[in-house]
């Protein structure tokens, strides 16, 4: 049985990676993907590839916006209590999960930097 050493050696290994992907590191990885997904569908032909490449300049950069904001915002379209014709439209539909998968991917890309 030369292999069972090695079976045994593995098994912490394995139980740490079945911890880790069940940890917050593998579940914002979800998230970013299913994040990452609704934004190239829903709103990046507006605001842009990763949310920094708005049409016009009124439409304003999502890449690097607070998350607590976003959440804010979507929430405010979804309920009609902020207005803007496109943003409600497109905030509507959105559950509670995929305004919070949006706004943690739009606030982990890269976003405007002020020199201070």
């Amino acid at each position: 049985m030369p292999t069972e050493p090695k079976q045994r050696a593995l098994a912490p290994v394995l139980t740490l990676a079945l911890v880790l992907c069940a940890s917050p590191i593998c579940a914002t990885q979800a998230s970013d993907d299913a994040g990452k997904k609704k934004a190239d569908e829903a709103c990046a032909a507006c605001h842009g590839a990763e949310g920094n490449k708005p049409i016009t300049p009124e439409t304003p950069r999502l890449g690097g916006q607070e998350y607590g904001y976003l959440v804010q915002a979507l929430n405010d379209y979804r309920k009609g209590t902020r207005d803007n014709p496109v943003m409600s439209a497109m905030a509507k539909p959105l559950t509670e999960k995929e305004i919070r998968e949006l706004a943690g991917y739009f606030s982990r890309q890269q976003g405007l930097t002020t020199k201070r």
